[in-house]
């Protein structure tokens, strides 16, 4: 085998376990992304509604003009003013679906509920 085709061997390998290495690293990270939650009268929006089990970081934005909170997996976020104020909400979630809500009385009732799946 020539010099060049040895380092090229050799590098190849380097590529292909970096690679290896890589890929499970990324899947992690996946499960930890952030969703966000905009919080208005009377529903929320959320931008991803599936997750992959771990910790899961919600992000509430009330964009509405009442308070609102967040509640998940028997843990909410403080009562969030409006017009923008924010609140972060990290819980750890196996596989199943969870129901959220707004624990303002007549929220949940009025739309400000849904779920969340964790596959």
């Amino acid at each position: 085998m020539t010099r060049k085709l040895h380092w090229a061997a050799l590098t190849l390998a380097g590529l292909v376990l970096a690679a290896l290495v890589a890929v499970p690293a990324l899947a992690r990270r996946e499960a930890n992304v952030s969703r966000k939650v905009n919080a208005t009268e009377f529903k929320f929006a959320l931008t991803l509604k599936t997750a992959k089990p771990g910790t899961v970081t919600f992000l509430v934005n009330n964009k509405g003009k009442l308070p609102h909170d967040f509640k998940i997996a028997g843990k909410k976020t403080p009562l969030i003013a409006p017009g923008g104020h924010n609140a972060t909400l990290k819980v750890t979630l196996k596989r199943g679906r969870y129901k959220y809500i707004c624990t303002v009385p007549g929220h949940a009732a009025a739309g400000m509920s849904g779920f969340f799946t964790v596959k």
